[in-house]
């Protein structure tokens, strides 16, 4: 997963992504020829399949923070998020599809990091794209066994009596982070507040801070 090809996190959390110019895998093979198939069959066009991968490009962590700086500053939003994200999420006319989210908040004494054993199960649809470090099979498997040495190799040093709870993501349950707010945030309007909310710390691989903190 590294950027020094050892089974061990860089400080940024962004390790090198090797080549892929290799022989396509099966998973490869089988979506091209099921995507040939249904334009062959009429069911779907290229171009309609080209606007729904633009869409999902669009999708952006912007929205996700938007709903954690939502739950920051309105007490009854973010018990609506903890009891149901994704109807909570919908309030705010982000449509996370048919999955269960489920909104973890951080705490001063609770810490929750996100990950998905098998695979690469995401909240797509309000965080966009998944980093490539989040698919690797070391971020997969240490996140596990290590939690805390992981977050550490990310920046996140936390204190040795902040419980860590990981939470494996599903293909039908995925988790939102809901980032400790900053202190010194008070006076900070809702749109300014979103802007300290970043991709990992929505994972709880990175904290929320202010600038320069």
């Amino acid at each position: 997963m590294p950027h020094d090809h050892h089974d061990h996190l860089s400080p940024s959390g962004h390790p090198y992504r090797q080549d892929d110019d290799m022989p396509l895998s099966y998973w490869q093979s089988m979506e091209i020829a099921v995507r040939e198939l249904l334009v062959k069959k009429n069911i779907t066009t290229l171009e309609e399949i080209s606007t729904q991968i633009d869409k999902m490009d669009a999708r952006s962590p912007a929205l996700g923070a938007a709903v954690v700086a939502r739950a920051w500053v309105d007490p009854a939003f973010k018990s609506r998020l903890l009891e149901d994200g994704s109807a909570a999420s919908g309030e705010m006319g982000f449509d996370v599809g048919p999955m269960h989210l489920i909104a973890l908040e951080n705490t001063a004494d609770t810490h929750n990091i996100v990950v998905c054993t098998l695979c690469s199960c995401y909240p797509r649809n309000l965080l966009g794209l998944p980093p490539d470090w989040y698919k690797s099979r070391a971020y997969r498997s240490r996140t596990v066994k290590e939690p805390r040495k992981v977050l550490s190799e990310f920046g996140v040093n936390l204190p040795n009596d902040t419980q860590i709870r990981v939470h494996d993501s599903t293909a039908d349950m995925r988790y939102v982070v809901i980032p400790a707010r900053p202190s010194g945030s008070e006076d900070l309007s809702e749109e300014d507040l979103a802007k300290l909310v970043t991709r990992d710390s929505m994972i709880g691989t990175g904290l929320a801070m202010m600038p320069n903190a």
